[in-house]
């Protein structure tokens, strides 16, 4: 008798094992608290905006086109990438679209950045004669307006002195002379002269919106 007593006690210290066991494999698999889902979502969420938020205010931006200045390259409502660390590995480059902060000479306006590109340098000397720009003397290639004339007429040119001249006004050091490509149709470095390089938000470098017309400028 003493013997069988002795197996039981065996076989139920062996079955309270299994069953703790049982419990403890059953406890892992219990489901997460909801409130514990929720921070997880809380967090997931937060750093996605604040990924998106740094990447908006340091590397890249969306701009929307308000008017024709810039046509046919780009058009009103267009959307485009801008690449706002373009300016912090090299310089500013003729040809370049940029999107810079409204001059302090022009009047306020809803429209904070314009968009417009480069077409003189610092340093260099601009005319526009004859419908066309020469830069130090000789015509500039301008394949992007299209063969349109650049005019005069569509603002005076009070900052822009000697421009209709041979000798040509003179980009100031540090500032760059920008034009749209709609050249009978745009308020441009003509109105309001040459840009001081640290109003420039960065390089539109890519067409986003619409697609069937995205790609690179």
């Amino acid at each position: 008798m003493g013997e069988a007593g002795s197996a039981s006690d065996g076989s139920d210290r062996s079955d309270d094992a299994e069953a703790a066991e049982a419990e403890t494999r059953a406890q892992r698999r219990k489901p997460k608290s909801q409130t514990r889902n929720m921070l997880e979502w809380v967090a997931v969420i937060g750093g996605a905006i604040l990924i998106a938020v740094v990447v908006r205010t340091f590397i890249l931006q969306t701009f929307w086109i308000p008017s024709p200045s810039m046509s046919p390259t780009l058009v009103e409502n267009d959307r485009v990438l801008v690449n706002k660390l373009a300016y912090r590995f090299h310089d500013v480059n003729r040809g370049d679209v940029v999107v810079f902060e409204r001059p302090e000479n022009e009047p306020p306006s809803e429209i904070k950045d314009l968009i417009k590109r480069v077409v003189a340098l610092p340093g260099e000397r601009v005319s526009i004669m004859d419908g066309k720009v020469k830069i130090n003397g000789r015509a500039l290639d301008e394949p992007y307006t299209h063969n349109l004339q650049t005019v005069l007429d569509s603002c005076p040119i009070t900052y822009v002195p000697g421009i209709d001249t041979d000798q040509g006004f003179k980009v100031p050091e540090d500032h760059v002379l920008v034009l749209g490509d709609n050249r009978t149709n745009s308020h441009d470095g003509r109105c309001f002269g040459a840009i001081d390089e640290d109003l420039i938000v960065g390089r539109a470098f890519f067409l986003m919106w619409p697609p069937g017309h995205a790609g690179g400028l």
